[in-house]
């Protein structure tokens, strides 16, 4: 296809509406959003008259029948993404599902195969990874900037109160900081290292069960090992360097979706990277749906900044992690 990509979007929460607001600020991308839905048609209508969308569905299953419709942009909590993406990819609709991808690894096998047999596009709303600063810091390593990667260090998180009810404390809803937030560091890892050989890890848990700081050492057979942490109990600092034989890059807060790194190397300045002022009113997520569009036009069925592959790795990382720590959620039981 070419010209016009138009957009679904699913579920009407935060992320939603940043999303949104990116793709509408994105001018001359051709990128239109026609459609919204929610299990709640009083929010879907309150969503779509705040962005000036046409059309507002009180069920998924509406929104995702709409012919319409080109990509659905997958916004639910994460507990819901198995169902919502694998509607979408049933009906025949392009999805970009935000992370983490799913609940498990499990579930995330199942969207691909879903994908792959309906020969549709599935890409993980891994925004980091579109990040033309991460893509940078990726080709400087690649071309042997800072040698052999040793180590990888990254963490997440912040110092939250959350009541027993919040989604965060719920395992049925994938709650936890390791979900919502250290998926990014793990993530970060596996950019650059690869599925890793060797899983360790320890967290603090709630009374329900879910992890509330988890610390990660991961280790592959080059030797190479990357220790990350999150935290919704504690205001980590956000930030990220990869150590190699011959320098260091160093990620200031908010590595995840960068303006920023420094490169060091021996004998020489250090040399700070940035991409300049970003255009004003966009917060990075049209990165993501600039690779989305461009994909889909190719008529690609997955994107080679964001592969399938990586995203399922990084599940069964998470997985190895959870199992490792003690927590399972309901769905984890299912067949």
């Amino acid at each position: 296809m070419s010209g016009t990509v138009r957009w679904g979007v699913l579920a009407t929460g935060g992320i939603a509406a940043t999303f949104t607001a990116d793709l509408l600020a994105m001018k001359d991308s051709g990128a239109e959003v026609v459609a919204v839905g929610s299990r709640s048609e009083a929010s879907a209508k309150v969503f779509a008259d705040r962005f000036g969308i046409e059309r507002a569905y009180g069920s998924w299953a509406e929104l995702v029948a709409d012919d319409d419709i080109d990509v659905v942009y997958v916004a639910t909590p994460h507990s819901a993404h198995r169902e919502a993406a694998g509607l979408a990819l049933e009906a025949g609709k392009h999805v970009l599902c935000e992370k983490a991808f799913t609940l498990n690894a499990r579930e995330a096998r199942e969207l691909v195969a879903l994908a792959r047999e309906h020969g549709v596009f599935l890409m993980e709303a891994m925004w980091t990874y579109c990040n033309p600063l991460i893509r940078r810091m990726t080709e400087l390593v690649r071309d042997g900037a800072i040698g052999e990667i040793r180590t990888v260090q990254a963490d997440f998180g912040f110092l939250g109160t959350f009541g027993a009810e919040h989604r965060l404390r719920d395992p049925a809803l994938g709650g936890g900081a390791l979900l919502d937030l250290g998926v990014y560091p793990v993530a970060f890892a596996q950019l650059l290292l690869g599925e890793p050989d060797r899983v360790q890890a320890d967290a603090l848990l709630s009374p329900e069960g879910v992890d509330l700081n988890t610390g990660m050492l991961l280790g592959w057979e080059s030797g190479a090992t990357a220790l990350l942490s999150c935290s919704i109990v504690g205001d980590l600092p956000t930030t990220a360097s990869v150590t190699g034989t011959a320098g260091r890059i160093d990620f200031p807060q908010g590595f995840f979706h960068p303006e920023r790194f420094v490169l060091h190397r021996p004998g020489r300045e250090p040399e700070e990277i940035t991409t300049g002022p970003g255009p004003e009113g966009l917060t990075g997520m049209q990165f993501e749906a600039a690779e989305v569009m461009r994909a889909v036009r190719a008529g690609e069925t997955e994107s080679p900044l964001v592969p399938l592959d990586g995203s399922l790795a990084v599940m069964r990382t998470l997985d190895a992690v959870r199992e490792r720590v003690g927590v399972r959620y309901p769905a984890d039981d299912l067949v």
